[in-house]
């Protein structure tokens, strides 16, 4: 049965979140009823499913079809159908036994915060209006420690026997204007792990927390921990990674090789973040 995949990036705001509910406008809802104009009721799978509020910029979905589709055709329809809260970036036929979300390899997100005095109405759908100023290079130096593999119990939403072990590829913030922009990859996030991890992250730059407290969190394993989860329309699902496409880091960040004090049995053949300082021209260095 023929495989397609769809690239899709939209506008989190009018949505309560990615995944179908009942009564509910969804982003799944939406996009289904519009494919369903071609090719009947269909089930589509998701690499990640967001939550009301969040954004995409590299989602990736996928379905199967009892005969093939013509992909340039449903593609400039689903675009008309949709409007501009969604869009389809990419429609094709891969290869069979392909999942959006058992296929994929990892996840990348940005999470925007506007650190400045005054709120911005032109950027209130995409960031959280901090307006004390944040230190950065403390916020650095927490995130640092978050790469590797780690048990991120203390910053995800309980969900009854679900794991929450997950590898971080990278994690590194930066100035941008008046924006402060966070950078994360992982191989899977659990359920607003990236916004659990902001908030507190947050309270680093606040100097309401040390740096170093972030080790005490990830061993507790404990929600109460941390402080709950940064608000959603300032996070973005940026690119999903598979083994023919793996995910990259923002030219922006640069990894180096880890010292031989810091466990090397575990970090052996990964990169460790170096506080986001950027690459020599031509050249990327990579996790």
């Amino acid at each position: 049965m023929p495989t397609y995949r769809l690239d899709v990036a939209y506008d989190g705001t009018g949505f309560r979140g990615y995944a179908i509910q009942p009564d509910q406008r969804t982003v799944q809802g939406e996009l289904e009823a519009a494919l369903a104009h071609h090719i009947g009721p269909v089930g589509t799978s998701v690499a990640g499913r967001t939550d009301r509020g969040v954004h995409a910029a590299g989602q990736v979905i996928g379905f199967t079809h009892a005969v093939e589709i013509d992909t340039e055709r449903v593609l400039r329809s689903l675009n008309s159908q949709l409007g501009e809260e969604i869009a389809i970036l990419e429609l094709r036929r891969v290869d069979d036994g392909f999942h959006a979300r058992f296929s994929a390899t990892g996840r990348a997100y940005r999470y925007q915060v506007l650190n400045r005095t005054v709120h911005d109405p032109q950027q209130a759908r995409t960031s959280w209006h901090v307006a004390e100023r944040l230190d950065v290079d403390a916020m650095n130096e927490a995130s640092a420690l978050l790469v590797g593999t780690h048990d991120f119990a203390s910053f995800c939403r309980s969900a009854a026997g679900a794991m929450t072990t997950r590898e971080v590829k990278w994690a590194s913030w930066r100035h941008r204007g008046d924006l402060v922009e966070f950078a994360i990859a992982a191989n899977a996030f659990c359920h607003q792990m990236v916004r659990g991890l902001v908030v507190v992250l947050v309270d680093v730059g606040l100097r309401r927390v040390s740096p170093t407290e972030i080790n005490a969190m990830l061993a507790a394993e404990d929600r109460s921990t941390g402080g709950g989860a940064a608000p959603p329309q300032g996070l973005t699902l940026m690119a999903v990674g598979y083994p023919a496409e793996p995910l990259e880091p923002p030219d922006w960040i640069r990894f180096v090789s880890p010292p031989v004090a810091e466990s090397p049995a575990q970090t052996a053949g990964r990169g460790v973040f170096l506080r986001g300082v950027p690459p020599k021209a031509g050249r990327r260095d990579r996790p």
